[in-house]
């Protein structure tokens, strides 16, 4: 029997291509009000433009009637300070890999969005039970009952890049989340038109766990010169028939600084060497060539 999500209105914190993407599917497939924030008002503006884009998008290609696509879009309000999500059902952060900043961004939904809200990170590789730690009341004990009712309510709901396409949603139970708590997270991400792999709470999650190391040592092959970046790429395009190759997928869809900050996350969560960073990789973010959002990486990109 399915579980009713019980969400009547979303908040999103971060507008960039995770955030404005979880505000697309959630308002176009799940029909639900969605307040996005950014700090940035460019990111905002930028965010807003891409909603409209990709709903003009499916209306061209006949996927959507315009009258579904307004009603889509008028489900989107931006607002300006996060006191404004007070009475959301759901609020899902969408920011930079850091631990610290998603604590403290977790300790301010605690102070601000009501007690029963469902408090979602899109995080890719970092401790949900990390996180959830931050949200306990000062004072509190963390296996009291205000400790446990505050943590519960703590989840990883990990969408993938680019959410409008890419089906699935990764969920992810810290040790103290609630039944509840998932289970209303499961139905949500479902309603948004996703199919769900669940996974405990370990560092890089499956995704992660598998797909940063496999980049990180392409890039190592790069490094060592054992194969060109073409041919590295090819490999797999052709030998394995991957669409992209995993030098284009690093710096394409994710980003090398968030595949080194995942590589990070994974070798000091794990003290195993197989996870070290390559130092190709460490240069290249150094640089900050960092793929296809800063216009160069492996390959030049025209932006």
């Amino acid at each position: 029997m399915s579980i009713a999500h019980g969400i009547k209105r979303l908040g999103v914190l971060g507008a960039g291509q995770m955030g404005t993407g979880i505000a697309f599917v959630s308002a176009l497939h799940a029909k639900v009000p969605v307040l996005l924030y950014d700090k940035s008002a460019h990111q905002i503006s930028k965010g807003l433009s891409l909603v409209d884009k990709l709903l003009a998008k499916d209306v061209s290609k006949g996927r959507l009637q315009p009258s579904d696509a307004e009603e889509a879009r008028a489900r989107i309000q931006t607002v300006d300070t996060l006191d404004a999500m007070r009475d959301v059902d759901m609020v899902v952060e969408a920011v930079t890999e850091n631990l610290d900043l998603k604590r403290a961004i977790f300790r301010d939904f605690a102070a601000k969005i009501r007690p029963d809200a469902i408090l979602a990170t899109n995080t890719s590789s970092i401790s949900i039970t990390k996180i959830a730690r931050a949200v306990i009341p000062e004072g509190a004990s963390a296996a009291g009952e205000e400790g446990k009712a505050a943590s519960g309510r703590v989840v990883g709901l990990h969408f993938f890049n680019p959410v409008p396409v890419m089906k699935l949603v990764e969920l992810i139970s810290a040790v103290q989340t609630s039944q509840d708590t998932l289970d209303r997270s499961r139905a949500f991400a479902e309603a948004c038109g996703k199919e769900v792999a669940t996974s405990q709470d370990v560092p890089g999650f499956v995704s992660n766990a598998l797909l940063m190391p496999f980049i990180n040592e392409a890039i190592m092959c790069l490094e060592k010169g054992v194969a060109t970046r073409d041919d590295i790429d090819k490999t797999f395009r052709l030998g394995m028939a991957h669409p992209m190759g995993p030098l284009q997928l690093g710096e394409d869809s994710i980003g090398l600084d968030t595949c080194l900050s995942i590589q990070q996350t994974l070798y000091k969560g794990t003290s195993d060497s197989k996870y070290r960073p390559s130092v190709l990789l460490e240069r290249m973010v150094d640089a900050q060539y960092l793929g296809k959002k800063s216009g160069r990486g492996f390959y030049e990109y025209n932006n």
